[in-house]
């Protein structure tokens, strides 16, 4: 038996194996129909191939943003999924005329039925970054990802006054990437300090921290993942043992709990979860713009 065929006469079992192939086009970086884009499809369960396309800012790499889009519906014998930011209409007009995908226009489904709701024109800009080098929003989120560096896994003690927030639990247990979140999308000064045995032993927090309880938020996670986690970076060691990871968990909640420390668990929960908890906790104003 013939092996049944897609829709541009190409067999079945010679397609790829992703869902379908989503493209995000803008004249800036790309980002802002990334973000948008994936915040779409997480709706839906499959698993897009993702190809950003940053920059077109002419007509002419429009033409090649186009035969790269449709060269793919050939290939793939399905249509890409493309959602674009595209500024310039004569640009965007190259898109809409000639590709083969499935476009999503976010300017033209929000921006321009805002203009009309709003009765003025909207700026334009190409890209979320434009200028952003002179504002103080991006200077201050400079200084948070250099202080959150800075004062990474208990590196320095100095001017810990000017935290935002301090991080504490066992090691690894997502003090690092929800600072460094914290620090580029929050622009919060965040430093993050690890619970060791010593910590425990004396039954206290480290006493470096003891005038910043207010600012102090903590993380733990199961102990079967953190011994997972562990045993990435140092298998068959002490440090990843179940047994110690199940030591180090319980002692850091309840060194938590005897100090009136607010914490939560990473265990289930991604990085813009955790970062909202604890911006919802210890800076509910940042949540308000």
């Amino acid at each position: 038996m013939a092996p049944s065929r897609s829709p541009f006469n190409r067999p079945v079992s010679m397609l790829p194996t992703h869902t379908r192939t989503v493209f995000y086009i803008s004249d800036g970086t790309g980002i802002t129909a990334e973000t948008f884009g994936n915040a779409i499809l997480a709706q839906f369960d499959m698993k897009p191939r993702h190809v950003r396309l940053p920059f077109i800012d002419t007509e002419d790499k429009a033409h090649q943003a186009v035969r790269q889009i449709n060269h793919t519906a050939e290939l793939e014998g399905r249509k890409p999924i493309v959602f674009t930011t595209l500024v310039n209409m004569e640009v965007l007009k190259v898109i809409q005329d000639g590709c083969k995908g499935m476009l999503m226009d976010m300017f033209g489904t929000f921006v321009r039925p805002l203009e009309q709701e709003l009765g003025i024109k909207s700026l334009h800009r190409v890209g979320r970054f434009a200028d952003v080098a002179l504002s103080k929003e991006y200077t201050n989120r400079i200084e948070a990802i250099n202080f959150s560096l800075a004062h990474d896994d208990g590196q320095s003690n100095r001017d810990l006054g000017g935290a935002d927030v301090i991080l504490i639990g066992v090691s690894r247990s997502g003090k690092t990437p929800t600072s460094l979140y914290l620090a580029m999308q929050c622009g919060l000064k965040t430093a993050n300090y690890p619970l060791i045995p010593e910590d425990f032993e004396r039954r206290q927090l480290p006493p470096a921290l003891a005038p910043y309880r207010n600012k102090i938020f903590g993380l733990t996670i199961q102990p079967e993942r953190l011994a997972e986690i562990r045993n990435e970076r140092r298998p068959n060691s002490r440090y990843a043992d179940l047994a110690n990871c199940r030591y180090e968990v319980a002692e850091s909640e309840a060194m938590m709990r005897r100090s009136g420390i607010r914490w939560l668990s990473t265990t289930t929960k991604s990085i813009e979860e955790i970062a909202t908890t604890i911006l919802q906790e210890v800076r509910p104003e940042k949540l308000v713009y």
